[in-house]
Formats: structure tokens, C-alpha cells, sequence
């Protein structure tokens, strides 16, 4: 009996994500940015949490009634794209046609993205962007770029969701684990504090945080690089 419960109360903790999906969207309708952030960033840390308990608690053998994949999707979809792609219409940081391509591009690509069944890899890397734009939005929080910038990177990354290019995945992808596993903590720790302090972090911090982030974008197509190389 415990195994049994105990896979189902992962599956429970996955469905808080959507609760805090629904605190974000009602923080962001009423233009309370920080407070969306928030709870956007709870949800990430659910998100984080929930997989390697999954694998553990073999949850696939003790409550395969519920999928817990399916379950996950819907809720990243959610938080990943839909509330992070209103927001940075809604927030008036990419308006007018900028934002109109955005709220276009962004929500098309990541839906068809999202129900790909070949978007991780051997190494549980991913094969293509993975649709993190709750990151990209935080990021142009921060930043504050230019619309058309904003607009023009998004669709780079839109189309980066179906290219053979590798992303690591913070948590399963093996190679230089303890590296990404130490600058995701990194990065969420300023992202709590950007979040927190209304996007303000300072030069040393904001430099750190725009590191933290290059690395994350970039690790996978390194390491893909460097395998190649390799062969």
C-alpha cells in the first residue's frame, strides 16, 4: 500500500503546479509582474522536483492510472508559454505588432513543440529549445531590449524547437551534471531575488544572472559540438 500511495502523492504534487499556474495568471492580469514571476518560479521548482521522484518512487508501476507526462505537459504549457508570452504583451514590454507576432509565433510553435515525441534525446538532453519562455520573459523583465529584439530572438527560438540542436535538460542530462545542476540553483536564486525586487539586480548580479543563462542555453550545443568533434 505505501508504494502506491506514495506514487500518487507525486502526481499530487505535479498538480499543484496548475494552482500556482492560476495564481500567476490572476497576479498577471492584475499587472502585478513580480508577484507572477513568483509563483511562475514555484511552479519551475515543482517541475524540478517532481521527475527525479517519479523515477524513484516508480510511479509508471504503482499509478499508471494517471499520466503523469500528460499531466506535466499541461501544466508546463501553462506556465512555460501561455502566461509568460501574456505577460510580455500585457506588460507593455513587447507592444503593438511586436507583440502581436509574439503572442502569434510563441503559443503556435511551443504547442506543436510540446506533443513532439522525439523532443529528448538518449542522454535526456533535449533536441531542440526547449520552450522556456518563462525564462525568456523574465530575462527581458530584467533587460528590458528593444521590442522588435525581443520579437526577433523569439522567433530564432521559436524555430530552434525543431532544429537538431541539443539543450541540456537541468537535472537529467548526465554531462557535466554537478556544473548545470550548480548554475540552475544559481539561477533561480536571482531569478527569486529579480523577482522579488522588481527586476532590479544590479550590474554584478545582473551579469552573473545573464551568464547563468547563456550557459543554459548554450551547454547542449556545446557538449554536441565537442562529441562530434570527438567522432
Amino acid at each position: 500500500m505505501w508504494p502506491r500511495t506514495r506514487a500518487l502523492s507525486v502526481h499530487l504534487l505535479t498538480a499543484t503546479g496548475v494552482v500556482f499556474a492560476m495564481l500567476s495568471l490572476l497576479a498577471a492580469v492584475e499587472g502585478a509582474w513580480s508577484g507572477m514571476f513568483l509563483w511562475l518560479l514555484v511552479a519551475l521548482i515543482v517541475d524540478g522536483v517532481d521527475g527525479p521522484l517519479a523515477r524513484r518512487w516508480d510511479v509508471t508501476l504503482y499509478a499508471s492510472r494517471f499520466d503523469g507526462v500528460l499531466l506535466d505537459l499541461i501544466i508546463d504549457y501553462l506556465t512555460y508559454v501561455f502566461i509568460p508570452v501574456y505577460a510580455l504583451y500585457a506588460s507593455g514590454l513587447v507592444p503593438g505588432w511586436a507583440g502581436w507576432g509574439i503572442l502569434i509565433v510563441v503559443p503556435f510553435a511551443s504547442a506543436l513543440y510540446f506533443c513532439d515525441t522525439q523532443m529528448k534525446t538518449p542522454d535526456a538532453s533535449f533536441e531542440g529549445f526547449p520552450g522556456c519562455w518563462n525564462m525568456v520573459a523574465l530575462v527581458v523583465f530584467i533587460l528590458e531590449p528593444n521590442p522588435w529584439l525581443t520579437l526577433a530572438v523569439s522567433i530564432l527560438l521559436s524555430a530552434a524547437m525543431f532544429l537538431p540542436l541539443r539543450f541540456v535538460h537541468p537535472v537529467r542530462t548526465a554531462r557535466w551534471r554537478p556544473l548545470t545542476l550548480g548554475v540552475t540553483a544559481l539561477w533561480l536564486a536571482l531569478a527569486l531575488t529579480a523577482a522579488w525586487g522588481e527586476f532590479g539586480l544590479g550590474e554584478v548580479l545582473g551579469a552573473i544572472f545573464g551568464i547563468c543563462s547563456v550557459y543554459l542555453l548554450l551547454a547542449g550545443m556545446v557538449q554536441q559540438a565537442i562529441e562530434k568533434r570527438g567522432t
